[in-house]
């Protein structure tokens, strides 16, 4: 998925270090800037944020994420539970939110001054009964640790079937955010069910923490970064990485992208020649601020579209995006942007076609779209369609009842939906692999 609100929130984990003695001024901070929020005060709870925060996040964008939050994720109730942890170059407190429809973690981060340098929604401490899919079969494979790059050190897994090898691999690139290798959203893994199902099939697997979860602090100070940085540089040493494995065929390695890795498929493809094929799972094809803008606008619709305040909210996400459109686009400050996202970003998406990427590659293409996703929509395959229409060897599949996770359910896809645990359908795992081993 291209950065949307929702996956933002569930997207990353906790870390699992144990929690050190209490950080009373930072907790302090932490509960002021929520009591804040919730009462509206913006500019108050802004009150401690570094200056990058106070750019990325001022008044007004704050309070159009903090409605926007309470869109998808109903009234906030109380705090249930707080803990701390303390860094070696930032400290984290942790505020347990009930909210109408969930209950998440406010994970506050404060740098050595006790600024604030970001806050973000992420699942809470407890942890979640993650069970097997019902066609992994534990027997049929193994698994092994690895170590993907060599400046920016990803930890990995590779699944690798049991038997006789060599065998067809599939290197998996996440979605948007900061996502660890098995994509965890809140009680679902649909990557490590996509590595348990294929490898359970006679396909190798490998999947890799994202740069932006291993190394979250060091990559913030990145200045003009863009997705290069963030997912392209990793995913192709993670397929040179997959090639020299053993027992991997290395004429025979593929990725498998899910939503910002099903748009990113086709440009990395062009950077590795010797890349046997692309997957390309709810990628979007049309430009991402136009995507927020429809995604913002399909939230407020789930309540009543005719009241004031989302009208103020959706004329904020209007006003974002037309920046991002503007001639000057290099010039503007995250903070005038969507979701804060930097202009780097924008200039580096604005240079790139995933579907004329995709359409001029001489290499087989599968494109999978679930007919629920709100996220990346019907809208955004028509483009794959077109791009694709006269390629030799490129698959579209649609799956008429799957969400953005590919994950089976009823009537219109919402926000809660992903809170619900599921699985990755059967049908996906078996397409993909039969795909993979026909090649």
């Amino acid at each position: 998925m291209l950065p949307t609100l929702m996956m933002l929130l569930f997207a990353i984990a906790p870390a699992d270090t144990p929690p050190a003695a209490p950080l009373a001024e930072q907790t302090a901070r932490a509960k002021a800037m929520l009591a804040a929020l919730e009462k509206g005060e913006y500019e108050k709870a802004a009150k401690h944020f570094d200056d990058n925060m106070r750019k990325a996040l001022p008044g007004d964008k704050l309070e159009t994420t903090w409605k926007a939050i309470g869109k998808q994720l109903g009234a906030f109730a109380k705090t249930t539970g707080t803990r701390v942890e303390k860094g070696a170059k930032a400290d984290t407190v942790y505020l347990t939110c009930k909210f109408e429809k969930a209950t998440l973690d406010l994970k506050v981060v404060f740098d050595s001054d006790k600024q604030i340098m970001g806050f973000f929604l992420v699942p809470p401490k407890e942890k979640h009964e993650f069970a097997p899919p019902p066609y992994a079969k534990p027997n049929a494979y193994r698994e092994t640790t690895v170590v993907i790059g060599d400046d920016w050190k990803l930890p990995g897994t590779l699944t690798l079937p049991r038997g006789e090898g060599p065998f067809p691999c599939v290197v998996l690139v996440h979605g948007s955010g900061p996502n660890d290798r098995d994509e965890t959203i809140g009680p679902n893994k649909p990557l490590r069910d996509l590595a348990w199902g294929l490898a359970s099939k006679g396909v190798a697997v490998l999947r890799y923490e994202k740069r932006t979860r291993a190394h979250g602090t060091r990559y913030a100070a990145l200045k003009g970064a863009t997705l290069k940085d963030e997912a392209i540089d990793d995913a192709l040493a993670a397929v040179a990485l997959a090639r020299g494995s053993k027992g991997v065929d290395p004429k025979r390695v593929f990725v498998a992208g899910h939503s910002l890795g099903g748009y990113l498929a086709p440009r990395i493809a062009t950077l590795d020649p010797k890349l046997a094929g692309i997957v390309i799972l709810a990628g979007n094809t049309r430009p991402l601020e136009d995507l927020i803008l429809e995604q913002f606008t399909y939230l407020f619709s789930l309540n009543d579209p005719t009241l004031e305040k989302d009208k103020e909210g959706l004329a904020k996400v209007k006003k974002a995006v037309a920046r991002v459109k503007a001639a000057n686009l290099a010039e503007a400050p995250p903070s005038e942007l969507p979701l804060g996202i930097p202009a780097s970003y924008w200039v580096w998406m604005n240079a790139y076609d995933p579907a004329g990427t995709a359409g001029a590659l001489r290499r087989p293409i599968l494109v999978l779209q679930g007919e629920r996703d709100y996220q990346v929509t019907m809208a955004d395959l028509g483009g794959w369609k077109k791009s694709l229409a006269d390629h030799k060897d490129a698959k579209v599949v649609v799956y008429p009842a799957l969400n953005h996770l590919f994950m089976e359910g009823k009537g219109k896809s919402k926000p809660e939906e992903y809170a619900k645990p599921g699985h990755i359908a059967k049908e996906v795992v078996d397409e993909i692999a039969g795909w993979v081993k026909g090649r």
